[in-house]
């Protein structure tokens, strides 16, 4: 029994032989069906439990994991276990029924009583296989196996497909073993029992029954088992032996043998058949599929002989499969148990799932049944229909499998087969997928059937019952006021206007509205029969089924019948009373009676009505239906609404033309695309001048979020199951409601209770928050009659990316996968795979088999399928995403007349030109809530795909320009100055300081210009062009170090010799300014135009030139908007004109975006209302269609980075939150220099002073990461501000007072440090506020007086501002302190201080970011001065400010300020020292969200200590 497993030959003969048992494969191949072979042998049934289970956990699993590669992996484990045991002992694998098999030994009747001991003992060791197993799921496998013996018979049937059965007693009585089996039993027939050999075998009686249970084989010690059981085998035919003894069957070495392999492949289904063809991997036909399982059953009525029982499933079989091929469905098993045949018949195999797979089910089952029930034999037909996914795979050993089918849907329709005889049953998924109306089913009893724990409602399918039929096709115009019919406006539109036309004019109207499935066709056409109902308008609305079309003149029938009123009637008799009246002056009574059939009714039969023809009965019925219309439009406007009309019949196709050509009427038409040619009829009323096509296009993605938002009852959705939901719907609003489905069923979302956060002004600017809000004005299904406002989220951890997507999405994929070929399917599943875009050179290299011109033709035929789409550029891609497929009408009536002009897939699917004009971006009709959507949606979609996408893979590392600054720049320039090659280490040392520049190292920057000082010093004053450039970039870089360490007055000097030596001069009185401001106005205008040109760029010279006047005019404006004077506007503003002139002329869109959004900023400052916006709108315009490389990246990135910046100085707190992110996350990928730490603190701030101290907490560990890892002294230093902040202001700590002064007085001399004045400024002024509140005036003026220094030193950098609102704040706590020491002149210093402050606020580099604390200060100088009505109009000021920001921080403090100061009695347990004893440590606090509440309550009061005298 030692039998090898040597590999087999991979030829086409073997692996069919591998599909079928020994039995078929060495038999003989008679034409005569059916046919019928005896013979003896012993029976092995083994059922193994768990699978079913097993497949229906990986099937409703929430992720897109290995489920079907786990299953396969794990049943054929086990199952494969199973076959090799039976091979080796000489059994022959029948057939596996799911999770089970049925195996024979084929011998002599003379030898069954040896054989059953070979089964018995090879039954044995299979349950040892099993016995302490556990599969890696944790799913319990174990075996159930029966035994039997004697007389079989096999039966061949079929037509040009082949079935076997193995019939007779023996067969009755395996079934009957197993199914007495418990786990890990083996139970003998009767006649097994009465055959073996009683004495080596031990058993176990089963009371009340002659099967017994076997329990181990009791040999004896001197019998030799592998002797009997060679001595056994040798009587076996086909049992490898000799030259074959090491390989399990003898069929895996048949040699080629055409006439024998074309015998075999009639037994193989067509769908496997094609996949050994194609050589498919096994793996590859295994899946969890969504398909539809139809059971039928024959029970025969008993007496018949076995040649009658073949006759009648011959007969049944040919009659089932030739149903079946025409809806591609196909027989998969057969079985012969419990004296009844049954089929198992599936359809949407791989490569057969077809559109209305169930409908067509259906169908079948009610023919089948038909059919069935009249062969004669046959007593009984009983038919089980249900849907979902299944597994669908190879089952087996590698030399004996089958595809088969295995899930719990298999089990319902076996069971409802069995347990609902004589009838057709479905289960509840079948009934609701069908499309078919109710009245075609009923709900039938529950019963308990075994192995299915809940099977939910069982229908009954009746068929077209047209005797139900009246008033149950109606459409009904009830509509829910508060959920509004979303992105249809164009089409009611059009409605509207085709209404008047047809109410004015009196002729007939037809608007036919084509679309996909789910694109709403049908609520669309329910919300124009709305519209239509008028006190003078008749609007029938119907609604066909797929069955519809099936029947002659069935839509006239429906119409027809709700236009005499019988759709109401409940009894014929009532209807023959109703058409009594309606006929009696268009109809002869003698011809009553041709209306019976058509309306049900029971008009006596007449002679001369029996006389008519068929043909003249349809012609009086037609000019009977044509004057009964004709009358009934003279008295009111007749509007037919028609859903599903494509399943119109062709009779009332025909009778539709006529009757639109004679009659006024309004036909308003709901269709899918037809499946085939339409009708004559059809097509001409397509064609008709009269009738209007509209072909109904996705809606868009502002209606589907606010779709999603109604269909859940909230306000608002999370960002990212808005992307998920946008990209997964693709517009089509069926596809978003499945998808809110599926994510329901696992329990993704949480929709809890709207907890506003704070009031802010409804714009754009501030809009953009954690959830998308509906872009509509729609009370919400009556919002004032519910209690609360619901918003949702995502539940934690979940992946919505990696969800599964719904059964639906997957059968309508599947039915479009199915119809390609099979290298098509191939290269459409790497694809899935990849990514979304991909080259052809990666699938290449993905497929090395395939070659290019195979490769080629299978792409090509998916492109010409638009399936795929080709693009040479990212420009063509991106210009494709970006559009929406819109509702559009079709001309069919032109189209007609230009016969010579061919309508093929090119006008279907058109593509671009390449030269067509680019898409704008940001269009004039969008909202700025659109605008701002859109903009972060860039930032989004371009961080997944820098995550995603290989060529342009973000590096793993940090940029890595320190070290190129020291290790290469530096030395090269060392090398230079040496060998006195003066310009050469003149170049170099510049681009060490600007390397520097950038790294914001501006001592070290310092270090190196002085270097380059001396060397331009030496060098003769050349005058040549290069010379006078390096010169001039001297002077620029000059500019910009004087610039960030605050000396204005000199950055202003050398910026202004940069632009004279670059041949920009800037002017210097306010007459030159205004008119060079004129001139650059036309000059900008011209730039646009040229730029709109594609004009060549300029010359390499030029073009240098351009960059460094354009680096200087940026430094320019931002030194003028320091200057609180009048006219330094004037010249700030023309500064950033210049600077955007001189980009425009580069035609460089990095240069042209960074200044466009620094025209933004300056707009902004500058209090330019319409300018900033249009300039960040066409800053992100220019970047939206660009390809996505490492460059691209770099603009949005900058972008993000400014955007961020520029909106949180304006005050724009939530979208500089939202941007700050996207901008973080982006620097993680392309570790850009200098951006992490300028990220990262502004958006600790925004989210500051939003109260949001657990992300700014966050926040602060990022930077604190960051400035360990990088020994970043300036994001330390921002760290420790940020600490020091949230002691002042936040009412908690962080990081201690005593911490946050020994990083001042260690690192203040600090070389980089020691130039960031604005930093160190804000550090200084925050301690002195510290001790200023603890009245320690002592340590005040200490750190007061380090500030002080620092102020003249100002730029217009964010930490700059902070720190001089912190320093103003010195200001006004030491007046308070000189107001309480009464010294002399308090009031004029007060005067002055309020001066500064309103100074400050009107200074355009102040951003109103800090407008709050300004005025808050402004109201308590006022406050000390005893001018109460500026004080409280400047507290006012500063509220309507923070509210219009969302800045709660500053708000509380003005909350509390306001109350504190207005109180009648001061509370001294509120001093500054009792809150900071109370104050708690972050980690007490940061689980509690109410003690993170209660924070904000630990304010500073400031004391009130008013003048003797009034202001």
């Amino acid at each position: 029994m030692n039998i090898g497993k040597a590999p087999f030959p991979d030829r086409t003969i073997v692996r069919i032989a591998a599909h079928l048992p020994d039995l078929i494969v060495f038999g003989d191949f008679t034409s005569e069906r059916p046919s019928m072979d005896y013979f003896d042998g012993v029976l092995m049934f083994v059922d193994i439990s768990g699978f079913t289970a097993m497949t229906e956990k990986f099937s409703t699993a929430m992720y897109m994991d290995r489920g079907a590669e786990q299953l396969v992996e794990i049943l054929n484990n086990h199952i494969s276990a199973i076959v090799e045991k039976v091979l080796i002992y000489g059994g022959d694998i029948l057939k596996f029924a799911g999770d089970a098999l049925l195996a024979l030994w084929k011998v002599e009747r003379n030898q069954l009583k040896n054989f059953i001991t070979v089964v018995v003992k090879c039954s044995l060791e299979i349950h040892g296989v099993f016995e302490n197993q556990e599969s890696e799921e944790g799913l319990d496998i174990r075996v159930k196996i029966g035994l039997s013996a004697g007389h079989i018979k096999k039966l061949v049937f079929g037509d040009e497909k082949s079935y076997f059965l193995v019939v007779g007693q023996a067969v009755e009585d395996v079934r009957f073993a197993q199914n007495m089996a418990q786990m890990n039993e083996i139970i003998l027939s009767p006649n097994c029992w009465q055959l073996c050999d009683r004495n080596v075998i031990e058993i176990e009686r089963i009371p009340d029954q002659r099967a017994v249970k076997v329990n181990f084989l009791k040999l004896p010690s001197t019998y030799n088992f592998d002797e009997f059981f060679m001595k056994c085998m040798s009587n076996l035919s086909y049992y490898p032996s000799g030259d074959h003894k090491n390989i399990l069957r003898l069929a895996s070495t048949l040699e080629c043998d055409p006439e024998l392999e074309m015998c075999l492949q009639k037994y193989i289904m067509g769908s496997i058949l094609k996949q050994i063809d194609d050589k498919q991997l096994r793996g590859y036909l295994s899946e969890l599929r969504p398909v539809t399982i139809v059971f039928v059953n024959l029970q025969f009525k008993g007496q018949e002989t076995a040649d009658d029982i073949a006759q009648a499933i011959q007969d049944a079989s040919v009659y089932i499969n030739s149903v079946l091929k025409t809806f591609k469905g196909q027989i998969n098993k057969v079985f012969m148990f419990d004296k009844g045949c049954s089929f198992l018949c599936v359809f949407g195999f791989p490569g057969e799932k077809a559109p209305d797979e169930i409908t067509h089910a259906l169908e079948s089952a009610i023919v089948i049944f038909d059919y069935c029930s009249q062969i004669f034999k046959i007593r009984v037909v009983s038919i089980g229909v249900a849907s979902g996914i299944v597994f669908c795979g190879i089952v087996g050993h590698a030399v004996r499998h089958e595809y088969t089918v295995i899930g719990q849907k298999v089990n319902i329709a076996a069971r409802m087969m069995m347990y609902y005889p004589g009838i057709v049953t479905c289960d509840s998924v079948t009934y609701s997928s069908c499309g078919l109306p109710s009245y075609f089913f009923k709900e039938l009893p529950k019963q308990h059937m075994k192995g299915v724990a809940e099977p939910g409602p069982v229908y009954q399918c009746l068929g077209l019952n047209e005797k139900v039929m009246f008033g149950m096709s109606a459409l009904n115009f009830y509509r829910y006021k508060g959920y509004p019919l979303l992105g249809r406006d164009k089409e009611i539109r059009l409605f509207l206007h085709t209404m008047r036309e047809f109410l004015q004019m009196r002729c007939s109207r037809v608007l036919m509205f084509q679309g996909l499935l789910g694109y709403g066709k049908s609520h669309l056409i329910r919300e124009l029969g709305f519209l239509a109902q008028d006190d003078n308008h008749r609007v029938i609305a119907i609604g066909l089924t797929k069955v519809s079309i099936n029947h002659n003149f069935h839509t006239i029938q429906l119409l027809m019948a709700s236009v005499l009123g019988l759709d109401t009637c409940k009894h014929y008799k009532e209807r023959q009373h109703h058409l009594k009246e309606k006929v009696k002056n268009w109809l002869d009574v003698e011809l009553y009676c041709i209306l019976n059939d058509i309306f049900h009714v029971q008009f006596p039969m007449t002679r001369e009505a029996s006389k008519i023809s068929e043909v003249k009965k349809q012609t009086e019925l037609e000019e009977l239906f044509m004057n009964i219309l004709s009358e009934t439009s003279r008295e009111e406007k007749l509007i037919f609404i028609i859903d599903e009309s494509q399943h119109i019949d062709i009779a009332s196709w025909k009778f539709m033309e006529e009757l639109i050509r004679k009659v006024s009427v309004f036909f308003i038409l709901a269709l899918s695309p037809f499946l085939e040619t339409p009708c004559k009829a059809a097509s001409a009323i397509m064609k008709n001048r009269n009738t209007t096509f509209v072909m109904i296009g996705e809606i868009s993605s502002k209606d589907m979020l606010s779709k999603v938002c109604f269909d859940l009852h909230v306000v608002s959705i999370p960002k990212e199951l808005e992307v998920y939901l946008v990209e997964g719907s693709c517009g089509i609003p069926f596809y978003g409601e499945e998808l809110l489905k599926n994510l329901d069923h696992h329990k993704v979302l949480i929709i809890h209770q709207y907890q506003p956060e704070e009031k802010q002004k409804k714009n754009w600017n501030v809009l953009f928050k954690n959830y998308t809000k509906p872009q509509i004005n729609v009370d919400m299904y009556s919002v004032s009659t519910i209690e609360r406002i619901d918003v949702c989220d995502i539940a934690s951890g979940v992946r919505l990316k990696n969800v599964s997507p719904p059964a639906t999405l997957k059968e309508i994929s599947l039915v479009q996968l199915d119809s390609m070929s099979l290298s098509q399917q191939m290269l459409v599943r790497c694809a899935a795979i990849i990514g979304e875009t991909f080259t052809t050179s990666l699938l290449f290299e993905i497929l090395p088999c395939w070659n290019m011109k195979m490769m080629v033709k299978a792409l090509a035929t998916l492109v010409q399928s638009s399936i795929f789409y080709c693009f040479q550029s990212h420009k063509e891609l991106r210009h494709l995403t970006n559009r929406k497929n819109a509702t559009f009408e079709v001309h069919h009536r032109s189209l007609a007349l230009q016969s010579s002009q061919k309508i093929g897939t090119e006008t279907m699917f058109p593509y671009s030109p390449v030269n067509e004009e680019r898409a704008e971006f940001l269009s004039e009709d969008l909202s700025p809530e659109e605008i701002g959507e859109k903009i972060l949606c860039l930032f989004d979609n371009t961080l997944i795909k820098i995550s995603s996408t290989e060529e342009i893979t973000a590096p793993t590392e940090p940029c890595q320009c320190l070290e190129i600054l020291e290790y290469v720049l530096l030395p090269l320039a060392y090398h230079f100055t040496i060998l006195e090659e003066s310009s050469k280490a003149l170049y170099y040392y510049l681009e060490v300081v600007a390397g520097y520049i950038n790294l914001t190292d501006y001592y070290l920057a310092y270090v190196y210009l002085c270097e380059g000082e001396r060397l331009l010093k030496s060098m003769k004053h050349e005058k040549s062009w290069s010379f006078k450039f390096e010169v001039a970039i001297f002077y620029a870089l000059k500019g910009q170090v004087s610039f960030h360490v605050g000396q204005m007055v000199l950055a202003k000097k050398m910026t202004r010799k940069a632009l004279k030596l670059l041949n920009r001069v800037f002017p210097y009185n306010c007459f030159s300014v205004l008119l060079q401001t004129h001139i650059e106005k036309n000059k900008h205008a011209n730039y646009i135009n040229q730029k709109a040109q594609n004009l060549p760029p300029p010359q390499k010279r030029k073009m240098a030139q351009l960059y460094q006047q354009i680096s200087c005019l940026s430094t320019i404006w931002q030194i003028y908007s320091l200057d609180c004077a009048c006219h330094c506007k004037y010249f700030e503003h023309l500064a950033a004109m210049m600077q955007v002139n001189s980009a425009l002329k580069t035609q460089d869109d990095f240069e042209i975006i960074k200044a466009y959004l620094d025209y933004s900023l300056h707009s902004q400052l500058g209090g330019y209302q319409g300018l900033w916006f249009k300039y960040e709108v066409m800053a992100i315009e220019t970047i939206f269609n660009k390809p996505l490389n490492k460059e691209t990246i770099e603009m949005i990135l900058h972008v993000a980075v400014k955007l961020s910046h520029i909106k949180f100085l304006m005050g724009y707190l939530e979208l500089a939150i939202q941007l700050g992110f996207r901008a973080y996350r982006m620097w993680q990928l392309t570790k850009s220099p200098n951006i992490e730490y300028m990220v990262l603190h502004r958006l600790g701030r925004a989210l500051f002073l939003k109260n949001r101290y657990s992300k700014y907490i966050e926040v602060l560990q990022w930077m604190w990461s960051f400035a360990v890892e990088e020994e970043h002294t300036v994001s330390q230093g921002l760290f420790y501000f940020n600490c020091l902040d949230i002691l002042l202001y936040g009412g908690f700590i962080y990081r201690t007072f005593e911490e946050c002064l020994h990083f001042i007085n260690e690192k203040e001399d600090n070389k980089i440090l020691k130039f960031h004045c604005g930093l160190l400024l804000a550090l200084y002024s925050d301690v002195a506020i510290w001790f200023a509140r603890l009245e320690e005036w002592g340590s005040f003026e200490i750190f007061y007086n380090k500030a002080k220094k620092l102020v003249q030193r100002r730029s217009i950098s964010n930490i700059q501002c902070e720190g001089f609102s912190r320093y103003l704040e010195c200001q006004v706590l030491n007046l308070q302190k000189q107001i309480q020491a009464q010294t002399e002149n308090v009031q004029d210093i007060g005067v002055e201080l309020l001066k500064s402050l309103e100074n400050v606020v009107a200074q355009c580099s102040t951003g109103p970011l800090y407008y709050p604390r300004i005025y808050h200060l402004m109201a308590y100088v006022c406050i000390l001065m005893g001018d109460e009505d500026n004080c409280n109009l400047f507290l006012r000021t500063a509220l309507q400010i923070c509210d219009v920001h969302g800045n709660l921080l500053e708000r509380s403090w003005l909350t509390i300020s306001k109350k504190w100061w207005y109180s009648d009695k001061v509370n001294t347990d509120e001093s500054w020292l009792q809150i900071v004893l109370l104050l708690p440590q972050w980690d007490e606090i940061k689980l509690d969200e109410l003690k993170i509440k209660n924070v904000e309550q630990n304010k500073f009061r400031f004391k009130i200590a008013i003048t003797d005298s009034t202001f």
